[in-house]
């Protein structure tokens, strides 16, 4: 996220998930985006095509990689996705 977005708290996240997106990967950060790609687009975000189903696909993902610290990691992505979002809401480009 070189342009506009650069500097914003969960920006790394949100670059990584557009990456990854675009380049048909599933991982946690694309499927992250994919949850959020309606509000992403609203603040000028350009998402490709999300993954359906994603917030339960993550959710799989990160038991698999988490284990019983699925839930916690969950919470954690979100927030900082959130922040990213609120954040990119008020930014003046």
């Amino acid at each position: 996220m070189t342009g506009a977005f650069a500097g914003l708290p969960g920006a790394d996240l949100v670059e990584r998930g557009v990456s990854d997106l675009d380049a048909g990967r599933r991982s946690v950060e694309a499927l992250l985006v994919s949850r959020a790609t309606t509000r992403l687009r609203a603040c000028g975000v350009v998402v490709p095509e999300p993954i359906p189903d994603a917030d339960r696909k993550l959710y799989v993902l990160l038991a698999k990689t988490e284990g019983d610290g699925a839930h916690s990691a969950y919470n954690a992505l979100t927030r900082r996705l959130v922040s990213f979002m609120h954040a990119a809401e008020h930014h003046a480009p």
